[in-house]
């Protein structure tokens, strides 16, 4: 495919994700109908569509609409690209330019139009963020950095950088987070090396990893991951400390890659579902990675960004008290819980932390960390909370 045509697959996806289809679902319908496009052609539409997806309002500024053709006209714009190297450039690519959309826009974008959140949140970002509100929504408008987390249990960080570099894959240490490396050329091999499937190196957000090495957890303590998802904090917990972790998740579809990920890691995690936890309680750590907006990780989903609004945020904040409320319950006198979300939000956050603390003044909070997006990873928020009384 011609790079023109490239522009305009992206504008036939950007206009099935207008009628509602997820991006990756049209972007996947995309791809079967047009068979002849390479891997190079697929990942270049796929990045000229999250592109656009998040920076949607800048970009519909520029391009004079929220077509897939506004869109992408205004991306080449907020590029500093001349949109008629690709419009009505021939190779497949979009029709030429009608006259009126030749003309430039004129005038100053609203902040959240500039920085590309919506207008309901956008006080909220300000006084949550505060003087890293501007910075934050920045790094939310371009692509995410891919990071990795070596396996210590299988090497150490310059072996897996030496092994990773033999197959064309560039990384950079990052020094607050003895197991991450930074991606800096040819991601997009990393699943296909010799370090991945050998277990030496697994996929996980630096912000991720900050949190789980920062723990302090006792030798021979028994650690639930009570949130689990797919495992990544479970793995990086067994890999990190030495204890005997667990993993939970109510939707027990969501753990079903733990194990073979457990099996190339080298690690032993248990997965138990919800109706086993009280035999096998209690627990000296449970860590909680509540559900939340995920606006730490917007450019990464940024869909999410367009798709939350205040209902959503307030249903998330019930949730996220009842799940504090729930994990607490498995956690052994004495023993600490980990409250955690991917949100930069206070109310997700350190107000969900009080609330509960309020309510149940046997719990004392350690320690409060927040994290927000930059150059090496996402936005994370975590405390460490400690019970002074068995509860079970």
């Amino acid at each position: 495919m011609t790079p023109a045509a490239r522009f305009a697959a992206a504008i036939d996806v950007l206009d099935r994700a207008a009628d509602g289809q997820p991006a990756e679902k049209a972007l996947t319908a995309w791809g079967r109908s047009n068979r002849y496009a390479g891997s190079k052609d697929r990942a270049a539409v796929r990045d000229h569509v999250y592109d656009v997806l998040r920076q949607k309002r800048s970009v519909a500024y520029h391009g004079g609409g929220t077509t897939g053709r506004a869109l992408i006209l205004g991306l080449l714009r907020s590029q500093g690209v001349d949109p008629k190297d690709f419009f009505g450039s021939g190779g497949y690519g979009p029709e030429a330019l009608l006259p009126d959309e030749t003309m430039n826009p004129s005038g100053v974008m609203d902040d959240p139009v500039a920085l590309d959140l919506p207008d309901w949140l956008w006080p909220i970002w300000v006084a949550d963020l505060g003087d890293k509100a501007v910075e934050s929504a920045r790094f939310l408008q371009s692509r995410a950095p891919i990071s990795l987390r070596v396996n210590l249990r299988r090497g150490d960080v310059a072996t897996v950088q030496t092994a990773l570099a033999a197959e064309g894959i560039e990384t950079q240490a990052i020094d607050a987070v003895p197991t991450a490396l930074l991606v800096t050329q040819n991601a997009r091999r990393v699943r296909q090396s010799q370090a991945f499937t050998q277990g030496l190196i697994d996929l996980q957000d630096v912000s991720s990893q900050q949190a789980v090495a920062n723990l302090t957890i006792p030798a021979g303590a028994r650690v639930l991951d009570y949130c689990a998802g797919g495992g990544g904090k479970a793995l990086a917990l067994a890999d990190m400390h030495d204890a005997t972790i667990t993993a939970h998740d109510i939707a027990p579809e969501r753990t079903v890659d733990i194990a073979p990920r457990a099996d190339r890691a080298g690690v032993a995690i248990e997965v138990v579902r919800t109706q086993d936890l009280g035999s096998k309680s209690p627990f000296d750590v449970v860590f909680c990675d509540a559900p939340c907006s995920g606006s730490g990780t917007w450019r990464r989903t940024p869909e999410a960004k367009w798709s939350t609004d205040q209902g959503k945020l307030t249903n998330f904040n019930g949730l996220q008290g009842e799940v504090i409320s729930n994990a607490s319950r498995y956690v052994a006198g004495g023993g600490m819980l980990i409250y955690a979300t991917c949100s930069v939000l206070r109310s997700e956050n350190i107000d969900v932390v009080n609330a509960f603390l309020t309510s149940c003044p046997e719990w004392t909070c350690l320690s409060v960390s927040q994290r927000f997006p930059d150059a090496t990873g996402d936005g994370f928020f975590f405390a460490v909370l400690q019970n002074a009384k068995d509860n079970l």
